[in-house]
């Protein structure tokens, strides 16, 4: 597999990617600059198209957890950290977070401490996801702002204006500028972003504009619906030479086609696993620690291993209708309440795991909407994973174990 395509592939599951000094971004990737000419790279999207192309065919997007404070939220940071609507908004400059917050509270018309708390939780989900970057107090708009089109722009000046300020008693204490001036230097400042080589013309190249529009939408769809997409919805998914190309795309970013009988969605190439093992500790945000897999792994038991053995689910299924009540998280694992919340808060976040109700009772949690992605392959190992977690002294384990250290 080409370097470029392991580098999609890291991005994807890790975030941003890191580059040293003058390191070019691989193709299809913005190379965002600072002034130690080190960066950051994000995958940008073919011909200009952004997951907003979802609505036109009416396919949902993968949810965010709150999403309408998470998007007030982000406009709150826009409008504190835009401050000069003649330039380009990214990277903008750093607000305390206060400011945002009081921002948040005058854009919503209330002040109660639930509100608060919401409005921190969202700044965490934005922050994790690189959409804002918080740091020792200071908010910035964070690197996939850049990705932001120019089209765009004219929007989002609109949404700044109409956003009111907050009524701010004076500060007696340290000022805003302050803050910011006392935190140098701040992140995101001095960057700049750099749009790296295309990636797809010599594969698109060759089409009409109706096709080639077509085979763009396809991607974005199987790349960020929540669910996979109808075929009949898509002509590049219902055409097989269409179909060949979309294929060539994904691959080109380490992905793959996956097909749920008429349906389709992507997931990550089975020869991309060795290059998504956590990079380092730039990653820590990203990649699943002890807690969210112990937690994981008690989900995907109760809910999926345990009615499967009852033949409640078909023997493929990792997606499950029964789920796991909190309860028996805590009953069940030794990891204490705070960091069983904060993993649960994790694993809904890369969408492992949903949140249900299950009618008057408690309802709890089941696997989530990324197991549409896994491969053949990529099931086959969970399947052996989860049968080592859950009867490790079980002659179906000692016989994957033996087939695992066979030469």
């Amino acid at each position: 597999m080409k370097p470029s395509a392991l580098a999609h592939a890291r991005a994807r599951s890790f975030g941003p990617l890191p580059l040293g000094p003058g390191a070019p971004a691989p193709a299809g990737m913005t190379r965002l600059t600072r002034a130690d000419s080190t960066g950051q790279a994000l995958p940008t999207w073919p011909d200009g198209a952004t997951p907003s192309l979802l609505e036109e065919y009416q396919v949902p997007p993968v949810a965010v957890e709150r999403s309408g404070e998470t998007r007030r939220v982000l406009a709150a940071v826009l409008k504190c950290c835009w401050t000069d609507l003649s330039v380009d908004p990214w990277p903008g400059v750093p607000a305390p977070v206060e400011l945002v917050l009081d921002t948040y509270r005058a854009l919503i018309g209330r002040t109660d401490d639930l509100m608060r708390n919401w409005a921190i939780g969202a700044l965490r989900r934005l922050h994790d996801s690189a959409w804002v970057a918080v740091d020792d107090g200071l908010v910035s708009l964070g690197p996939r702002c850049a990705l932001w089109p120019v089209e765009s722009h004219a929007q989002l000046q609109e949404l700044v204006r109409r956003i009111p300020e907050p009524d701010r008693a004076e500060l007696t204490v340290v000022a805003d500028a302050d803050i910011v001036a006392a935190a140098e230097p701040a992140p995101g400042g001095g960057m700049r972003a750099e749009t790296g080589a295309a990636e797809f013309d010599d594969l698109l190249g060759g089409y009409d504009e109706r096709r080639r529009a077509e085979l763009v939408a396809a991607y974005m769809a199987v790349e960020h619906a929540a669910e996979p997409v109808q075929e009949a919805r898509f002509a590049a998914l219902r055409d097989p030479a269409l179909r060949h190309t979309l294929a060539e795309m994904l691959a080109r970013r380490g992905r793959v086609l996956v097909q749920h009988r008429e349906r389709w969605t992507s997931g990550y190439d089975d020869g991309c696993a060795p290059a998504l093992e956590p990079p380092g500790p730039a990653a820590e945000g990203w990649a699943l620690g002890v807690s969210e897999r112990a937690v994981l792994t008690l989900v995907l038991v109760h809910s999926v291993a345990i009615p499967r053995a009852e033949g409640l689910l078909p023997e493929d299924s990792w997606l499950s209708p029964h789920p796991t009540p909190v309860e028996e998280l805590r009953r069940h694992t030794q990891v204490p309440i705070g960091e069983l919340e904060s993993a649960l808060r994790v694993l809904r976040h890369a969408g492992l795991l949903t949140q249900v109700k299950a009618g008057e009772e408690a309802g709890g949690y089941v696997p989530g909407p990324q197991f549409h992605r896994l491969t053949p392959a990529a099931r086959r190992r969970l399947q052996e994973e989860l049968i080592l977690a859950a009867g490790p002294h079980t002659p179906l384990a000692a016989a994957v174990r033996a087939r695992r250290s066979a030469p």
